[in-house]
């Protein structure tokens, strides 16, 4: 793998952009992100703390031309790389400060990865590309980590996307101290921003910023026809559910509501995505005696997914909040589902009432409510006309609130920025 000093040097500011893995399926709208930054002029240079692990990459990732560099993820495994780093980076001015805070952290936080991220971010420091000019670090928890190590020591501004577990499962002390670190955060609900906002000695640093969609790649489907109502063995309508099997998805919760449905009524369930609970799903699935009736794909590239969400009559996702504190922020699996006239059914956590409006856009229930969910499934079920309904008003809304276009010009405004010398001087008053 390249090291980050074998980066061209161009007349171009780089930024490099701190990622936990790259590239990753379940992660399209920080891909759509890079991609976007690049058409605008930005030049970026990616960096994984992590090695990829899906075997299939969505077409997007094609388009992107920034190299990409991974960082040692587990120290053992590069020693010499991390002893060089720590060599050359022990003489700098930033070294003694990064260290220090670092040192703070880690008697709050004892653990091997606080070690492992001050490891990797000596490596990037020591590493870091000629022009670079900031960084910039997507997720607030272990990227961000990374990314403010390394910006101390080399007397950097830092940034910071950040989104829902990284939020929600960190604790305020370390979100307190990075938010007082950076330079500016952007996140992706109001729910997120608010919350960010009241740890935030300046909250003027926080800023709501929507993914969107790039519609470019979900086209209107208008061979879109709800006609099916559950009344023939022969012509189920088809359920679809697009999410890793992680405890904040609630499948268990799906399923439970599933099951909970009229023996008589014709139905069949899709779902799209990897994850550490799906053995389980799938045993659940079967003592509930639905296993007949589930169609298990597993993790797929972005075009089998926009397949499928044509040919799905109701897009399922029965989000919770888990009980270490993680949930959904706003997942772009719904506003995708939406551009393909899917009727949506999902429950009213976090942040996804921003885009679904109850009765109008879709349909919400409580999280961990399988009853509740079943009655308002069986409703869609046996009413093609209402998901018509639903599904159109949810399109129209996406499609003219939640264009990605509407707010990548604003986010590569930012980390253009002013000059690396003002924002040094900035740093420094």
């Amino acid at each position: 793998m390249p090291e980050l000093s074998a980066h061209a040097s161009t007349k171009a500011p780089v930024i490099v952009v701190v990622l936990k893995g790259y590239p990753r399926l379940s992660e399209t709208f920080i891909a759509q992100e890079l991609l976007f930054l690049e058409q605008r002029g930005l030049k970026l240079h990616l960096v994984s703390l992590r090695h990829p692990t899906d075997k299939a990459r969505h077409p997007v990732h094609e388009e992107i031309i920034a190299p990409v560099t991974y960082l040692p993820e587990y120290l053992y495994q590069e020693p010499l790389r991390v002893l060089k780093a720590w060599r050359a980076m022990r003489k700098m001015s930033g070294y003694r400060n990064a260290r220090k805070i670092w040192l703070k952290d880690l008697m709050r936080d004892r653990t091997p990865n606080r070690i492992r991220r001050f490891g990797q971010a000596l490596v990037l420091a020591a590493e870091m590309p000629a022009g670079a000019s900031q960084i910039y670090a997507h997720f607030l928890h272990t990227p961000a980590s990374v990314a403010r190590y390394a910006a101390i020591m080399m007397d950097m501004g830092w940034s910071c996307s950040a989104h829902a577990k990284d939020i929600w499962t960190s604790p305020e002390w370390e979100l307190t101290e990075k938010l007082a670190s950076l330079d500016w955060l952007v996140t992706c609900t109001s729910v997120n921003a608010e919350h960010l906002k009241s740890l935030s000695g300046d909250p003027s640093k926080v800023e709501l910023m929507y993914h969107g969609l790039d519609l470019a790649r979900f086209p209107a489907h208008g061979a879109r026809r709800h006609l099916r109502d559950g009344t023939e063995t022969d012509a189920p309508v088809e359920l679809l559910s697009v999410g890793r099997a992680v405890a904040k998805k609630g499948y268990e919760d799906l399923l439970a509501g599933l099951a909970k449905l009229p023996k008589g009524l014709n139905w069949r369930f899709t779902h799209i995505g990897g994850g550490p609970l799906l053995k389980n799903l799938k045993e659940e699935a079967a003592r509930l005696g639905l296993d007949h009736k589930i169609n298990w794909r597993g993790a797929l590239p972005q075009k089998d997914v926009l397949s499928a969400l044509q040919n799905a009559d109701i897009f399922l996702l029965a989000s919770r909040i888990a009980e270490d504190g993680d949930r959904d922020g706003l997942p772009n699996v719904l506003m995708e589902a939406q551009s393909q006239q899917a009727a949506v059914l999902a429950t009213d956590v976090s942040a996804i009432p921003e885009l679904i409006r109850n009765e109008e856009t879709g349909l919400l229930v409580p999280e961990r409510n399988p009853a509740a969910l079943a009655v308002s499934l069986e409703r869609l079920i046996r009413e093609p006309k209402l998901r018509a309904e639903l599904a159109s008003a949810g399109e129209a809304r996406l499609r003219s609130l939640f264009d990605a276009h509407r707010w990548i010009d604003h986010l590569a405004a930012k980390l253009k920025g002013p000059a690396p010398e003002t924002q040094k001087a900035e740093r420094r008053a």
